[in-house]
């Protein structure tokens, strides 16, 4: 297989990799206006500076000194701003502009987060809750994208091809027309502040600084996605209309072999023990059956016995398969005494029903859709078209469903795994993904910080209060569980964290981050033994079992 693969990779590698090419001359990267959905603002805001702020509203406008907390809410439809004591109000629009201030990075931290927001932050009174749009460089917000996008063990390559894709998804987006150009969730870019500006995300955001796709002149449309299953999408195929030249849909053997890629698995004996989700869906479309034929509708009366067939075709699956069923006989009656009259009458009691009745062959075709996936237990949450492969063993049937995600473009898994096992750079993984794109640079430059204006910041301002620190959740430890044990975080630096994920792989839902030093208490190791089961008084969720030690 790997042979195959390595002939794959060097024929993706004879496409002619387009060279750079300069747009502008040594020009700054531009402003992206980002709308902060993912905190669900209702009518307040919490925020902690760290650097040096000004708050602007109106013709006013007050300083806000490094380490301060501020909280605006919204009182009929106005803002006000709550710091150190003062409350002021701001009208229905107030801007948080960030001033130089020295230190690697500065910006606001919200809502008690440890991430930080590095720019302006407009904050305007919508339908009475807060809008929030931080305004930042390009290059900034690519910092708190690639950690949350990819992480911080992709390889360097992957990560410096992430970096292109999400540059060039962030300026093919600019729209002067409204208030704000990406959201920070999934339905663009996720994207949650910036955590180091020192390790490898940053050094791949530094090392392809202004380098975005192009095609035809124009700009691109990188849409990337988790994992593609082994083979790309277009775009229409998936949201209709046209799909750019640059998109193919073709197999992607490295997504196919990488173990970390998203793939469900289900068999179905030929015998008929199908899980039971299937055997509820395929009773439920029998029913006019069932009742045409004169046999019981009830569930428990149904029970397919045996699987013949199961393909697809196209985006359909077949089934063929039989199935026993019990008749109804005629109500059973007894008679009951009435309490108060003493008049015996008769009542119905339980139905009487026949021996089970074997069926002849049946064949549906049923589309492959959610419902059906689930049934199958092959449903993968956040997967818009899947990948579903059946294949035929000796007694059963094997079905397989991949993809995490749209894919279309670049797949994520398939970028990590040409990069770490075949050491494909981040152009020979973009020249795979999307075939005739031009890579050219554009500004890569961040513009420096406007001076604090003296005048403004001569008058003390509210007095400072200390930067959080993120506060470690209880563990009570007791009585733990039968089987279980403690274990600390300590596999992470000081200023990083470990993510807690909704279940057991790399591209399951980030609940939290955990923290240096974190007790937890490990339930169990998962079926991948690269994972573990974990909880605290108040979390559980899964982490990778290397950045624990055990707490003897």
């Amino acid at each position: 297989m790997r042979r195959i693969l390595c002939a794959l990779l060097c024929a993706a590698l004879l496409i002619p990799l387009l060279p750079l090419r300069a747009v502008t001359a040594e020009g700054t990267s531009p402003t992206l206006r980002v709308l902060l959905k993912r905190f669900a603002f209702t009518d307040r805001i919490d925020l902690q500076v760290d650097g040096t702020y000004a708050v602007s509203f109106g013709q006013s406008a007050v300083s806000l000194p490094r380490g301060c907390s501020a909280v605006v809410q919204v009182r009929q439809d106005q803002l006000t701003l709550s710091v150190q004591g003062m409350n002021i109000q701001c009208g229905a629009r107030a801007v948080f502009r960030r001033y130089a201030s020295g230190g690697a990075l500065s910006g606001l931290r919200i809502q008690g987060g440890t991430s930080v927001y590095p720019g302006d932050l407009t904050l305007t009174v919508v339908g009475g809750q807060v809008q929030a749009v931080l305004s930042l460089a390009v290059e900034d917000y690519l910092l708190g994208v690639l950690a949350w996008e990819m992480s911080e063990d992709f390889p360097l390559e992957a990560l410096k091809a992430q970096a292109v894709c999400a540059r060039t998804y962030a300026l093919s987006h600019l729209a002067p027309q409204r208030d704000w150009d990406v959201t920070d969730t999934t339905n663009d870019q996720v994207f949650r502040g910036v955590e180091e500006v020192g390790g490898r995300c940053a050094q791949a955001v530094r090392e392809t600084a202004g380098v975005v796709g192009m095609y035809n002149g124009l700009m691109a449309t990188c849409y990337y996605s988790a994992s593609n299953g082994g083979r790309t999408e277009l775009p229409g195929n998936v949201w209709g209309g046209a799909s750019p030249a640059y998109y193919t849909v073709k197999d992607d053997p490295y997504d196919l072999e990488n173990p970390e890629s998203v793939v469900l698995r289900t068999r179905i004996a030929k015998t008929g023990d199908i899980p039971a989700g299937l055997q509820a869906f395929l009773w439920e479309r029998m029913k006019p059956v069932l009742r045409e034929n004169r046999l019981s509708e009830e569930e428990d009366c149904f029970r397919v016995n045996q699987v013949s067939e199961l393909r697809l075709e196209g985006k359909q699956l077949v089934i063929t398969f039989a199935f026993l069923a019990r008749a109804v006989i005629n109500p059973l009656e007894e008679e009951e005494e009435l309490t108060l009259t003493g008049t015996p009458v008769p009542r119905a009691t339980a139905q009487a029903l026949s021996e089970w009745r074997q069926s002849s062959p049946v064949t549906l075709t049923l589309p492959v859709n959610t419902p059906l996936l689930q049934a199958m237990k092959l449903s993968i949450a956040g997967t818009e078209s899947p990948v579903v492969r059946i294949v035929e063993e000796e007694n059963a049937f094997l079905a397989e469903s991949r993809r995490y995600g749209h894919g279309v473009g670049m797949s994520q898994r398939g970028a990590q795994w040409m990069a770490s096992h075949y050491g494909a750079s981040f152009d020979q993984i973009l020249a795979f993904y999307y075939p005739g794109l031009t890579l050219m640079v554009g500004g890569t430059s961040v513009a420096p910080l406007p001076t604090a204006p003296e005048q403004l910041f001569a008058t003390p301002g509210p007095s400072a209060s200390p930067t959080p620190r993120p506060t470690l959740m209880p563990v009570s430890t007791g009585s733990l569980p039968c089987g279980s044990y403690l274990a600390s975080v300590e596999g992470v630096a000081d200023d990083s964290s470990l993510n807690l994920r909704a279940e057991p792989n790399a591209v399951a839902e980030i609940l939290m981050r955990l923290y240096k030093h974190q007790l937890l208490i490990v339930l169990s190791v998962c079926d991948d033994p690269a994972w573990v089961h974990v909880k605290t008084d108040s979390a559980e969720g899964y982490v990778k079992a290397e950045f624990l030690e055990r707490v003897e």
